[in-house]
């Protein structure tokens, strides 16, 4: 009788799933690397989640990354809790570890800068202030990892301000506060620009807060990669600012978690671009 090793699984899971690229993603990763193991989306329920979440490594599952809605949720399920995942209130990835512990981690905070790195090679995050637009998850990632790397002063607006005023509250005397209505105002002197919120994707309200005061200087960049080119990062490169698109996250957000499953640091590359654009 010949022992065959089991081949590893990951996935990811949400509610809904099926507009996932994650799937692609991880496909082109193993076929590059020539790692047997298989990326499975699952929509999965509130209400079912942690019965999944308890069954998946008993099915030969070694993690599982999370988006909508179970972000917050599956951070209670977990045996640890990296500091990053604590400080954002979220995790977007479970290891699913030999001893039988749930390991949580957050990296969208990584794969925003990682992303910036990448792609706006001259970016300096301590030159200036940062303008952050919106304050849901997304908001949360960014603003700890802007801290983290030294930006000195965080303005943000954000439709309903009371959600940016928990955020101040959450991250300190660095975040500031703008009134909605003055969010193109927050803009001036700016040496970073991020939008974290929905305006501008497909299907979305779109983005109309004034650019007049935005520097060319800026470094801007849009969370948003449904248009890949939106709105803001058009207008922003016709004022003469570099600009970063929201794809390059979502591909660097994931290497951290294919390495810890597969055992190999994927690379972030044009071939990989192309193959989630379905290029």
């Amino acid at each position: 009788m010949t022992d065959h090793p089991r081949i590893p699984l990951a996935g990811v899971i949400g509610s809904p799933i099926a507009h996932s690229k994650s799937p692609r993603l991880h496909a082109h990763w193993l076929r590059t690397y020539g790692i047997p193991g298989f990326y499975v989306p699952m929509d999965i329920s509130q209400a079912d989640l942690r019965t999944v979440i308890t069954a998946l490594p008993k099915a030969g599952f070694v993690g599982v990354n999370v988006t909508i809605p179970h972000k917050e949720t599956v951070l209670a399920m977990a045996d640890v809790v990296t500091d990053r995942a604590a400080l954002i209130g979220a995790a977007n990835t479970l290891i699913f570890r030999k001893d039988g512990r749930i390991h949580a981690d957050n990296t969208d905070g990584y794969g925003f800068i990682a992303n910036l790195r990448q792609n706006a090679p001259g970016w300096n995050p301590a030159s200036g202030p940062a303008a952050v637009i919106g304050a849901g998850g997304g908001a949360r990632a960014v603003i700890a990892s802007l801290i983290e790397v030294g930006v000195p002063e965080i303005r943000i607006a954000n439709r309903t301000r009371n959600r940016a005023e928990a955020l101040r509250s959450e991250f300190g005397a660095k975040v500031l506060v703008h009134d909605w209505v003055q969010a193109g105002n927050m803009m001036e002197d700016a040496t970073t620009v991020v939008n974290t919120s929905s305006l501008g994707m497909e299907g979305k309200p779109d983005f109309r807060i004034p650019l007049d005061a935005l520097s060319p200087k800026a470094v801007v960049t849009d969370l948003v990669y449904t248009p890949l080119e939106t709105r803001l990062l058009k207008e922003a490169a016709d004022v003469g600012c570099v600009t970063v698109d929201g794809l390059g996250m979502l591909l660097h957000q994931a290497a951290p978690a294919f390495e810890r499953w597969f055992g190999r640091r994927p690379d972030v590359d044009q071939a990989t671009r192309d193959v989630v654009l379905g290029a």
